[in-house]
């Protein structure tokens, strides 16, 4: 494609230490980077900000990195802005990237105090420095595990985020996470059902086997949605090694969790939004379509105002879709 020409922002590297992630159980770093993009002839001061958060196995710094082909997300804010179609915010691309392999951004025993990091640590660490953001004027967004961490924290911290896109977000918990069930216990059962041995040989390899992907996202809902700090890294499954049968105390867990069945308790909390955006491809291969209408359809149900949208795609390669919802987020945090 032929990319914007106009004037550029700046992107800022900085680093913020935390409290919160202190007792991970996964080691992994409690000094994070976070990325904050300006735009072009703006150094922060006064403007709304938007927090973005990646998909499963990505980082914030990705967003910001080179691309072949297409824009990075800084180069679609210079576009967007440069031409008139979104007014100007600060951006932050916060390093969320875990060992398990990402993130959805709740707080967990096993992997971490993540939402405190960001509402408590990152937050106000960005603020202070660009000026930015502040009561009214703060939205986070994201993709497929970033959509789950921007719909989770709408609905539970609407009074720190005044706007919220979830593009693609995990919902529908039976049909975007069951289905794989099976395949993640055959492959533990090559390991005689040992977790940590799985996960031991994964590090161990020079790449991954094949189908690892699976088990890997697994293993890191589990650590995210029900850990058991005495297990190897905080996991345990929902299901049984030998028959595959939902285990009703560990998934009702997994399902506090779900947008789906969390709506049904913290629907208040996006009344007060100023901005509601969520999408979803009608091709989706996780199967978040029907979570995302199950939602939609229960938002339209209790009169909460939103725009929803399906676009004829799938899960992936989809970040043009920002293309819809920044301008929308900027447009409400601006007013």
């Amino acid at each position: 494609m032929h990319k914007f020409q106009g004037p550029a922002g700046s992107v800022t590297r900085m680093s913020v230490p935390s409290q919160a992630l202190a007792r991970n159980l996964l080691g992994d770093p409690t000094l994070r980077t976070v990325d904050v993009y300006v735009p072009a002839g703006h150094d922060g001061n006064g403007l709304p900000l938007l927090i973005d958060l990646v998909g499963f196995t990505g980082s914030g710094l990705s967003h910001t990195n080179w691309v072949g082909f297409r824009e990075n997300v800084p180069e679609r804010l210079d576009r967007l802005i440069g031409e008139g179609h979104m007014s100007p915010v600060v951006v932050a691309f916060p390093d969320c990237f875990t060992r398990l392999g990402g993130n959805q951004y709740i707080n967990s025993a096993a992997m971490g105090l993540w939402e405190e990091f960001l509402l408590h640590e990152m937050l106000p660490a960005v603020e202070a420095r660009f000026r930015c953001g502040g009561t009214g004027r703060r939205g986070i967004f994201g993709k497929s595990s970033g959509g789950y961490g921007a719909i989770t924290h709408a609905l539970r911290h609407a009074d720190i985020w005044s706007a919220a896109a979830c593009h693609s977000g995990d919902m529908g918990f039976e049909l975007c996470y069951l289905p794989d069930m099976p395949a993640v216990l055959r492959a533990l059962a090559r390991t005689d059902n040992s977790i940590e041995r799985w996960w031991t040989e994964l590090e161990a390899a020079r790449k991954q086997p094949e189908g690892a992907g699976k088990v890997i996202n697994a293993l890191a809902m589990a650590a995210s949605y029900d850990p058991d700090p005495t297990a190897f890294l905080g996991i345990r499954l929902p299901v049984s090694f030998d028959t595959c049968e939902l285990i009703p105390e560990r998934w009702e867990n997994w399902l506090r969790q779900d947008p789906v069945v969390a709506l049904e308790s913290r629907a208040d909390n996006l009344r007060l939004l100023k901005a509601l955006y969520i999408d979803c491809g009608r091709s989706d291969q996780f199967n978040l379509l029907y979570g995302a209408r199950r939602f939609v359809r229960r938002l339209n149900e209790i009169g909460i105002a939103h725009r929803y949208e399906e676009f004829p795609d799938n899960h992936s390669g989809i970040d043009y879709r920002m293309d819809e919802s920044l301008p929308f987020l900027a447009a409400a945090l601006s007013n």
